[in-house]
């Protein structure tokens, strides 16, 4: 039988699992539970795994999967809900969790330049991706093509994850459709009524343009690289 606590954060742990495949971080499950420190985390993920109920799978960050539900879950949930108003009763789906070591297939659009910009093609190919490496949201990649972003560790044939968003916060890595016909992958800020799109390699100067000028396609999530 479980303890209360090893309750909450199983179904805690479940219920992110179902909403986006990724598992949560300590962090957010200390906070979720109302536990003072990580390590009270560490102990119960450590029960919960030893009992046969959750899985941690190997190489994965942030990597949980739930094998089985405790048999009384039903029984539970009303003492659960208002014993912790911050874990919330999950929503009736068919299909189980997604565990986060999944690979998922996104768009390939082409090639983005990390230096003078160039055209970003639409394609029809497809990059597999692991899961745990996405958040919410849709997502597409491009290959990274030149190497003004090396201070920020993206590297010319790397592919960055992109979410697309049309927003975006000053300092964020953002894919930008200048004028309408090229993109690139820089830093945005924004300068006495100007878009600054700034590289992270001292020997590129940053682009400066109206805000016209400047369409923000997407945000950076995550990057992949091959090594040959």
């Amino acid at each position: 039988m479980l303890t209360r606590k090893q309750h909450e954060l199983l179904r805690f742990i479940q219920i992110r699992l179902e909403e986006s495949g990724v598992s949560p971080s300590f962090e957010e499950m200390k906070e979720a539970l109302d536990l003072k420190s990580k390590s009270g985390v560490h102990r119960l993920i450590s029960a919960l795994e030893e009992r046969g109920f959750i899985r941690r799978l190997p190489n994965r960050a942030r990597a949980l999967e739930v094998i089985r539900a405790p048999e009384d879950q039903g029984a539970r949930k009303p003492a659960l809900a208002a014993a912790n108003s911050n874990v919330p009763e999950p929503a009736a789906r068919s299909a189980p969790p997604v565990a986060a070591n999944d690979v998922i297939e996104i768009p390939l659009h082409g090639r983005i330049a990390a230096g003078v910009p160039i055209e970003a093609m639409e394609g029809q190919a497809m990059l597999p991706v692991p899961a745990a490496l996405l958040g919410a949201g849709e997502h597409y990649a491009l290959e990274v093509s030149g190497d003004s972003m090396i201070d920020a560790g993206i590297f010319d044939g790397d592919y960055a994850l992109v979410r697309r968003t049309d927003t975006a916060r000053d300092g964020e890595i953002v894919v930008a459709l200048v004028r309408g016909e090229e993109a690139t992958l820089k830093y945005l800020r924004r300068e006495n009524g100007m878009v600054r799109l700034d590289p992270a390699n001292a020997a590129y100067e940053p682009q400066l343009y109206r805000p016209g000028e400047v369409v923000v396609q997407g945000k950076l999530a995550g990057l992949l690289r091959r090594y040959n």
